[in-house]
């Protein structure tokens, strides 16, 4: 599991969750670019990779700014002359119910969590295309894969960087880039108000970490969905069932609901390698068979 030579960037890594990520992948061996709003965090993580034996440097900067976060990119480029990893990590929570929640809320929950993350990523792929290497993760949650109460705007986010991934993997797949999601659960500040002292004192962050260091190894995977948490780790799956066909006619919708055990048994459910299996699926239940398909 050695990451010698390689340089990772980690985002929101002066605390908490990012710090751990930083100092696993730097005991690992990788080079350590550490990234967070809070230039004394990140300088305190960055020297204590160094004092430890490794290299680091601390970059102070939102990512959400493309004008700091492209200057990160080049001068870490110019340090190390390459960028292997990129640990999406940096996030903000603003908890409230729906019914409550401001849309400024919303939108900078969404603006950190996904466009930061689709920020960051930009400003490397060209140079991971170019090396014919890279590894992304993208910090996804049990809020987005499954909903949370009160975290409308933080579910949103996450699950996006999902659809993200998928995506990115299936496009990076030529160049050696792959891109998998982490969801942790661990004890940090966004979690400290919302968990028991018990809970907290068994989900040290620094449990989760080893599973960053699995996804950007050379032998990573691609497009996983990894969770982890309290030393436990599993997989999650976006699945498709195999329905059923109800067809046009006027009766359609009744025919759906008469037809709904059927349409959502998980018996021979599958995984889709592409967003067009759906509509291959789809026609080949309607007997168009291979008719070409458009995607929307």
């Amino acid at each position: 599991m050695s990451l010698a030579k390689r340089v990772a960037i980690v985002t929101g890594a002066g605390g908490g969750l990012g710090r751990r990520h930083a100092l696993e992948l730097a005991r690992h061996g990788a080079k350590i670019v550490v990234n967070d709003l809070d230039s004394q965090g990140a300088e305190q993580v960055a020297s204590e990779i160094r004092d430890s034996g490794g290299e680091a440097i601390a970059f102070a900067g939102s990512v959400t700014d493309e004008s700091r976060v492209a200057t990160m990119m080049e001068e870490t480029k110019k340090r190390w002359g390459r960028i292997d990893i990129l640990v999406n990590n940096a996030g903000v929570l603003r908890d409230k119910s729906f019914a409550k929640m401001e849309l400024d809320d919303f939108r900078l929950v969404l603006d950190v969590h996904l466009m930061g993350a689709v920020i960051c990523t930009k400003a490397v792929w060209e140079t991971m295309r170019t090396q014919r290497h890279g590894r992304i993760v993208m910090t996804t949650s049990s809020s987005g894969l499954y909903g949370n109460f009160g975290q409308a705007n933080y579910g949103a986010a996450k699950m996006a960087l999902v659809g993200l991934m998928q995506t990115l993997a299936i496009e990076g797949e030529k160049y050696d880039i792959r891109v998998n999601c982490l969801a942790p659960t661990a004890a940090t500040q966004m979690t400290g108000d919302v968990l028991s002292k018990e809970a907290l004192d068994r989900l040290d962050p620094g449990l989760v970490s080893p599973g960053i260091v699995a996804l950007v190894t050379d032998e990573a995977p691609t497009r996983a969905i990894l969770c982890a948490g309290a030393g436990h780790f599993a997989v999650a799956h976006v699945t498709l069932t195999e329905g059923a066909f109800v067809g046009g006619a006027d009766d359609a919708a009744g025919r759906i609901a008469g037809k709904w055990d059927e349409i959502t048994a998980r018996k021979n459910e599958l995984v889709p390698g592409f967003g067009f299996t759906q509509g291959q699926r789809e026609l080949a239940s309607a007997g168009a068979g291979d008719a070409p398909i458009a995607v929307r």
